[in-house]
């Protein structure tokens, strides 16, 4: 593994914690970076900074990395309990969080070669930085804007449910450089 990216992800899983929290920092820095320079024109449209929690947006990074990776990326990092997913999803996942507002979702497929999201990323790019999330307050009224003002639309036709109770929607976004980067729109559990 020659790629920074591909180095972070071997040192997730490190004994040692300084390693670990270097490697987290940059995984989580790469994913900001990508995903912000996608997105940084929503920023100027007032409604939907404000349901994206501007200026202090909550922003964790999907990593997906294959089922052995996140073994060992789990066991290094105290065990942190698995999400629950819904069962027509086939992924599995646990967050990590750190000091400074570093936030990673680190993601598997539960059917390696399958034909679920994570399988067919892992499949066709390998491990690396698969989507960046973000804590919105409401998806179904942050959806018609993106479609209306950005010319987005969603990967799914409606909200769904997500991982822990949240519902999500995706849309896939142009970044500067050409290339696409998946972004998650999730609302938290809600407390009723």
């Amino acid at each position: 593994m020659s790629s920074p990216l591909a180095q972070s992800i071997v040192d997730l899983s490190s004994a040692d914690e300084s390693k670990r929290l270097a490697a987290a920092g940059e995984i989580y820095r790469l994913g900001r970076a990508t995903g912000g320079s996608a997105i940084a024109e929503w920023w100027a449209e007032s409604e939907l900074s404000e349901l994206l929690h501007a200026p202090s947006p909550a922003v964790t990074v999907g990593l997906a990395v294959q089922r052995d990776t996140f073994g060992r990326i789990r066991v290094a990092n105290g065990t942190p309990r698995l999400a629950k997913v819904p069962p027509d999803q086939d992924a599995e996942e646990f967050e990590v969080h750190l000091a400074d507002g570093i936030s990673l979702d680190i993601l598997t497929t539960r059917e390696p070669g399958g034909e679920g999201a994570i399988a067919k990323y892992l499949a066709k790019f390998g491990e690396g930085i698969q989507q960046v999330e973000h804590l919105c307050e409401s998806v179904d009224r942050a959806a018609p804007i993106l479609k209306e003002k950005f010319k987005l639309a969603s990967v799914y036709p409606a909200t769904r449910a997500g991982a822990d109770g949240t519902r999500v929607n995706f849309f896939l976004v142009s970044s500067p450089d050409g290339g696409k980067v998946l972004i998650e729109l999730y609302e938290a559990q809600s407390r009723g």
